[in-house]
């Protein structure tokens, strides 16, 4: 069998994510032969050798499971948290070690991911599968066409521009407006900064779909495992 990097069999294991596996590998939290390993191009034979992280012996899952989440607001995305607030995983209850495909801020709400299938994860969070993520804003103030026109064009946040996006106004307001915006990049907070760019502050987000999987049914707080179709959308994306 061809040898394999490790920090991919990390996350094929489904243990986290390539990239969080590669921080692990770095602070030695990870073993191959009962000897510690700090370098990220370490190679392994997975038939072969024993990998163990943080002291546990892993080993690729029988069974890839695939979860969508309706996140509410004051969840954070991550596995575990510092300041113990309340993580998505506190929500889902299976047996399985799974982590969450991507993140969404603390007051965001919406559609998340999560699956144990590291390699597809890591996968679906690269921009160049061109997967649009779509979010409804409820902002500050009465935006303009002028507003619209230029988020959709691309806006400088953070020393670089935002890849055009798909804009759409819902509604609008004296005060307040409601605007819907497709994205395939993931920058940290981009929807948000994408707003205070051209000047509207957003009071409420929600991301409403990921390419063709939505929220459908769910309410916030409860989830669902991936239909059949919605598996085959996803791996149809990572092959393209």
């Amino acid at each position: 069998m061809e040898l394999e990097r490790l920090q991919k069999y990390i996350a094929r294991c489904g243990v986290t994510s390539r990239r969080k596996a590669e921080e692990l590998i770095l602070e030695g939290k990870v073993e191959v032969n009962h000897v510690k390993v700090t370098e990220l191009g370490a190679k392994i034979n997975p038939n072969n050798d024993i990998v163990t992280v943080d002291g546990k012996k892993i080993s690729e899952s029988t069974e890839f499971i695939y979860l969508k989440l309706y996140k509410p607001e004051g969840y954070v995305t991550t596995v575990s948290d510092q300041f113990n607030r309340k993580t998505v995983l506190d929500l889902i209850d299976i047996k399985e070690r799974i982590y969450p495909v991507g993140r969404l801020d603390y007051n965001t709400s919406g559609l998340l991911l999560l699956t144990n299938d590291g390699d597809l994860a890591n996968k679906l969070m690269h921009p160049k599968y061109n997967i649009y993520k779509t979010y409804v804003a409820e902002v500050e103030g009465r935006i303009s066409d002028a507003s619209i026109l230029k988020l959709s064009k691309g806006v400088a946040i953070d020393n670089y521009k935002t890849a055009p996006a798909k804009v759409k106004l819902i509604k609008r307001h004296e005060n307040k407006s409601v605007v819907e915006v497709s994205i395939y990049e993931g920058k940290n907070r981009q929807v948000r900064k994408m707003f205070d760019a051209v000047g509207h502050n957003v009071a409420k987000l929600k991301r409403v779909s990921f390419g063709e999987i939505g929220l459908e049914n769910l309410k916030p707080g409860t989830w669902t495992h991936l239909s059949k179709s919605e598996v085959q959308f996803l791996k149809k994306n990572q092959e393209a």
